[in-house]
Parts: structure tokens; C-alpha cells; sequence
């Protein structure tokens, strides 16, 4: 990126809204004490100053320079700041690539500030845009916010839905399969609870769209069957998660 971005954040930029721990509420500090950050830069100055303030308040935060490094490290993070301008991938793919398999929070934070770049790194996945300068102090308050949102379960019954050896608990956000947990994203979740939910019904795509995805305006695409997919080795079969060709998917049985 060169030595404009250098500029935009270096630490007289970005401490001219000051975070100071004293203030910081105790619930927040915990959150921020578990809470891992990747910050995707390729710019080694700029991913140093922002490594050390984040760890400065409380995050644990390391640094990646591309986006092929990004992708073989994203899953160990719970939280990822990604710039637009990397060397060997743009941000917005980056985005889109990890969007596709995984739920996990993305706040993009980059020198391009443009309406178009806002919408296509939106529409790519990413939770929050924070445009060059920015205070640390505000990019703080996005991360917790990001986090906030992503943290906060879906409105949804509280009874436990069993089906055969599977059973799904919306309270402990759950899922145990034959006596053993099954590790899922939180979109994963939402798309099983949705099927087990309305047993023997098909679930269309525009449905799921809607309620596990908040979206009823963009076309179902290939992020639906991705999940699928990954839910079904997750469970062990194909059978646990039925097509219904050309409209959408109901739960079955293995």
C-alpha cells in the first residue's frame, strides 16, 4: 500500500479519540480478553502499530500481510479487520471467498472510500466498513458492536428439537449427535434449528434466505448449499438434509 496508508494510521491518527482502560466496562474487558483478531494488512508498519494498540486494550490480536495467508488463518480468529489493497488478492474477494464457508465477523478497513467499494465489500460479507483515518477509539467501538450483533441469538422457541439420535437445543445453541456434540458455525445453527423446526416441510431457498441470512432482497446462491454441504459431513451423511430439487431443503434421517 505504500506510504500514504503508513500516514493515514500512525499513532497520532489514530490516538486522537483516546481509549483509556480505566474506563472500560468489566464485561467489556472480558469480551476483549477471549477475543482473537486478524488484522489482514499488507502495509508491515501499519499492522504493527494496530497489532500493539489492539493488544493494548485487551484484544489478542497477530497480523497476516496477504490474503493466501488469510485464508489458512481465519478460522483460528473471531473477528477479522481486512484491508482492500493486498498484494495478491483483492479485499473484496478475500470477502467473498471466506464469507462463502464461514460466519465469521468482517470489518473491512481501508484507504478506498468510495460508494461502490462500501457496497461491493458489503455485498461480499463484510459485517462493517471503516474508511482511512479513523480513530482507534471508533474502530473499538465497531469491533464491539460487529460482535454484539453476531453474538445475539435469533428469536426462536426454547424447546429442544430431537430427531432420532440428533437433537438440537436453541437455549445452549447446541447440537448433539448419538450422545456427542457437533461443532457448527452460528449460520450452520440457524439453518438446521430452521429445518428441524418444521419437520416434513420443504424450507425454500428465499425462506432461508430470509430467516437464517436476514436477506430478502439478494438471490439465493451458493453460500445455502455451501452450509449445506458442510452440515452434512458435519453430521455424517447427506441423508440428514433432503433436496428438494430446483425449491429448497427439508430435514430427513440418517
Amino acid at each position: 500500500m505504500g506510504h500514504h496508508s503508513v500516514r493515514l494510521v500512525e499513532p497520532r491518527i489514530l490516538h486522537q479519540v483516546p481509549v483509556r482502560n480505566a474506563s472500560i466496562r468489566p464485561e467489556a474487558r472480558r469480551v476483549r480478553k477471549s477475543m482473537r483478531v486478524l488484522a489482514v494488512e499488507s502495509d508491515s508498519e501499519v499492522a504493527k502499530g494496530l497489532v500493539r494498540d489492539l493488544w493494548r486494550h485487551g484484544f489478542q490480536a497477530e497480523s497476516v500481510s496477504t490474503g493466501a495467508q488469510a485464508l489458512q488463518q481465519y478460522r483460528n480468529a473471531d473477528l477479522l479487520l481486512v484491508d482492500l489493497d493486498l498484494p495478491d488478492l483483492d479485499g473484496v474477494e478475500l470477502c467473498r471467498n471466506i464469507r462463502a464457508v464461514c460466519d465469521v465477523p468482517i470489518i473491512v478497513v481501508t484507504a478506498r472510500d468510495s460508494e461502490l467499494d462500501r457496497v461491493m465489500s458489503l455485498r461480499a460479507g463484510s459485517d462493517d466498513y471503516v474508511p482511512k483515518p479513523y480513530s482507534l477509539a471508533e474502530l473499538i467501538a465497531r469491533i464491539e458492536a460487529v460482535m454484539r450483533r453476531a453474538l445475539r441469538q435469533p428469536a426462536s422457541p426454547d424447546e429442544v428439537v430431537a430427531v432420532g439420535p440428533l437433537s438440537i437445543d436453541p437455549r445452549a445453541r447446541e447440537i448433539r449427535l448419538d450422545g456427542r456434540t457437533i461443532e457448527v458455525t452460528r449460520k450452520e445453527f440457524d439453518l438446521l434449528y430452521l429445518l428441524a423446526s418444521r419437520p416434513g416441510m420443504v424450507v425454500t431457498r428465499e425462506q432461508i434466505m430470509v430467516q437464517v441470512w436476514r436477506d430478502s432482497r439478494s438471490v439465493p446462491g451458493r453460500t445455502i448449499d455451501t452450509h449445506v454441504s458442510s452440515l452434512r459431513s458435519k453430521l455424517g451423511s447427506s441423508d440428514w438434509i433432503v433436496t428438494a430439487r430446483g425449491v429448497g431443503f427439508r430435514l430427513g434421517r440418517a
